[in-house]
């Protein structure tokens, strides 16, 4: 029977092994430019390809995906920012609900608009929560969605809204500062929302570093999203990789 990419996930977390995930945006990249990002995540052992963005105004996010695909077995998830960002030829699809805003749109309205193309595309769809923090500057997802993200400090509020989606069935958990952020999730605030869920909690946003990719990894994070950072500087794919990597095994 084949493994779903969930249950993979789900073991890393078991076996406190840490993932990296490229974020590709279709609208910042050409032909060549993914044969990049491909060959230097192969290269470094990247494990998943995260491809979506707020509003991807191209309409190559079809052809951005089967020319990962071709190039390489990292398995590709749909991180999409609106229903229409749906691919039959990703391997999975993460179900966004943004529990952290109070968007009836963004909680449950456009996923029943989308339902039954979700459904037919035949994709692994693994729902989750979506929590935007304030990253000290204003994002597209923030602005699209009409809703004030999590602000930075309060860690309590973070804390249970995770508990609350994790309870209402989300398997994964998203905390994102957006792309571009000044200021990243605090460690702080990963390691109190870490140790609260079960779920593996995904952690992206504002992460221009190895060193810091390592200690939010340190602090809870089970998987580490990183777009902008390396659309200014692919090179950093490997030092990122290869930090993620080293988190120390908990037994």
């Amino acid at each position: 029977m084949k493994q779903t990419l969930y249950h993979q996930i789900t073991e890393k977390k078991q076996t406190g092994k840490k993932s990296f995930a490229v974020l590709i945006d279709p609208d910042k990249v050409n032909h060549t430019s993914i044969d990049q990002l491909v060959q230097l995540s192969v290269d470094a052992h990247v494990d998943y390809f995260f491809v979506g963005g707020s509003l991807v105004i191209s309409n190559h996010l079809d052809e951005c995906i089967k020319q990962i695909k071709v190039a390489c077995n990292i398995p590709v998830l749909l991180f999409p920012g609106s229903p229409s960002q749906v691919s039959k030829y990703a391997d999975a699809l993460l179900y966004l609900s943004l529990i952290s805003g109070r968007n009836p749109e963004l909680l449950i309205g456009q996923h029943v608009v989308s339902a039954p193309f979700v459904k037919k595309s035949g994709l692994e769809i693994i729902p989750t929560g979506y929590m935007v923090i304030d990253g000290g500057a204003p994002t597209t997802v923030s602005y699209i969605s009409n809703a004030s993200p999590i602000p930075s400090d309060k860690n309590d509020i973070a804390m249970c809204t995770a508990m609350a989606g994790e309870m209402l069935g989300m398997k994964l958990v998203y905390m994102d500062a957006g792309s571009g952020a000044k200021r990243p999730i605090t460690e702080t605030m990963i390691a109190l929302v870490s140790q609260h869920i079960e779920v593996p909690l995904i952690i992206g946003g504002g992460i221009t570093d190895a060193e810091k990719a390592y200690l939010n990894c340190k602090a809870g994070a089970d998987i580490i999203v990183v777009g902008n950072a390396i659309e200014k500087d692919a090179s950093l794919i490997k030092e990122l990789s290869d930090a993620i990597h080293s988190v120390p095994i908990k037994i």
